[in-house]
């Protein structure tokens, strides 16, 4: 699986993906009637931040983006979203991009890397991050409406480099 930074002739594929998981509703806080040039917007950033795609024979099967979490005083603490391809969970392609863009970021001299908002029910992202270093520095309660499951905490992530 080779991960690498996104082109504009990547996007076909990063669109159904991106449309599928926030249509599920199951994961990220977006809106599902999210449109193409919305998603096109949000998901590929450019520098000094970045956007990736993990790719296989199959195509894109995945994608991150990883930027400062905050301006100014917390531009020192980087952050990023993943999403991967339904086909795809479970062979390896989140844990690649996930180990990509901590790369990115300690290579650009952030202090760490903090997610904002990470599902309590998205029970294989938080394993991964935890595998790769996150620890659960608070949860909101109920902060999250998840389709089937109703009202579930989102977890605050953060990894020290």
């Amino acid at each position: 699986m080779l991960v690498r930074e996104y082109t504009p002739d990547d996007w076909p594929q990063i669109w159904p993906i991106i449309r599928e998981i926030v249509r599920a509703g199951e994961t990220f806080a977006y809106d599902p009637a999210m449109t193409e040039e919305q998603a096109r917007e949000i998901w590929t950033v450019g520098p000094p931040a970045i956007c990736v795609v993990a790719v296989t024979d199959a195509g894109v099967v995945g994608t991150a983006n990883a930027y400062a979490n905050r301006p100014g005083p917390g531009a020192h603490v980087s952050s990023a979203s993943f999403m991967v391809a339904h086909d795809a969970r479970g062979k390896g392609a989140g844990t690649a991009l996930c180990r990509f863009v901590l790369g990115w970021a300690k290579e650009r001299g952030f202090a760490g890397m903090q997610f904002n908002a990470v599902a309590e029910s998205n029970h294989r992202a938080v394993d991964l991050y935890q595998r790769l270093g996150f620890d659960i520095v608070g949860t909101v309660p109920g902060a999250f409406r998840h389709p089937t499951l109703g009202r579930v905490g989102l977890h605050v992530m953060y990894c020290e480099f």
